[in-house]
C-alpha cells in the first residue's frame, strides 16, 4: 500500500471516530438520565420506612455518677492505655510522663524530677480533684492548651471514672469518693386543655368518719 492509499484509510478511520464521538455527545444531551424524585412504587396499605436516626446521645453526667459504679479492676485494665508513658507504683520513676502514684488530690505539676510544660506549671498548686482529673483525662489538649501530653484522651466517662478509681486505690492516702448528686425530678406534664389540674382532683367517694370517744 502506497502512502496515498494509507492516508485515505487513516482519514476515513479518523472521520468515523469523530462522527461516533459527535453522536455520543448529542445522544447524551438528549437522553440524560435523571433519578426519580421518589424511588420505587408506593404499595397501598404498606407504610413507608423512615430512616432511624438512632437514640440521641446521652448527656454526660457529673463524674460522681460514674465513680459510684466503677471498679478498680476495670480501671487497672483501662490504665494499660497509659502504661507506655506512666506508672503508678509507689516510688516509681518518671517516664515519658510523670509517675502517677497518689495523683488523685495531689497538686498540679508536683512530681519531683519531671519537667512539666508551661501550661501545667502555670496551674501548680491547684489540686487534682475528681472533676479536674476527669476533665484532663477526657481531653488533655483542651484542658491545658500547649501541654506535652500527646494522648487524645478517654472520651467515655465510665472509663475515666474507673481509671481514676484505680489510681486512687494505689495511693497511700486515697481521696474519699464524692457524693452522688441527686437526680433532678422530671417536670410534671401540663394538663391537657379542659382537664382540671391535679390539685383540683375530685374528692374520694367517701370520707372516713371521725372517731368518737367511747
Amino acid at each position: 500500500m502506497d502512502s496515498f492509499e494509507f492516508n485515505k484509510v487513516a482519514g476515513a478511520t479518523l472521520a468515523a471516530c469523530v462522527a461516533l464521538l459527535g453522536i455520543s455527545i448529542v445522544t447524551g444531551e438528549a437522553f440524560t438520565p435523571h433519578l426519580p424524585e421518589k424511588q420505587g412504587w408506593a404499595v397501598e396499605g404498606v407504610p413507608e420506612e423512615v430512616a432511624d436516626a438512632g437514640p440521641a446521645a446521652e448527656a454526660e453526667r457529673p463524674i460522681a455518677f460514674y465513680l459510684a459504679t466503677a471498679t478498680p479492676e476495670q480501671g487497672e485494665a483501662a490504665f494499660k492505655k497509659c502504661a507506655a508513658c506512666h506508672n503508678a507504683a509507689a516510688g516509681g520513676a518518671n517516664g515519658i510522663g510523670p509517675n502517677l502514684h497518689g495523683i488523685v488530690g495531689a497538686p498540679h505539676a508536683s512530681k519531683p524530677g519531671f519537667s512539666y510544660s508551661a501550661a501545667l506549671t502555670a496551674m501548680k498548686g491547684q489540686p487534682w480533684t475528681w472533676d479536674e482529673l476527669s476533665a484532663w483525662l477526657k481531653n488533655p489538649r483542651a484542658y491545658a492548651e500547649g501541654n506535652k501530653m500527646s494522648f487524645a484522651g478517654l472520651s467515655r466517662p465510665q472509663e475515666r471514672a474507673s481509671v481514676m478509681l484505680w489510681l486512687n486505690s494505689q495511693s497511700a492516702n486515697p481521696l474519699p469518693l464524692p457524693a452522688v448528686p441527686a437526680e433532678e425530678a422530671p417536670a410534671e406534664a401540663a394538663p391537657a386543655e379542659g382537664e382540671a389540674p391535679a390539685d383540683d382532683a375530685a374528692p374520694a367517694e367517701e370520707a372516713a368518719a371521725p372517731e368518737t370517744a367511747a
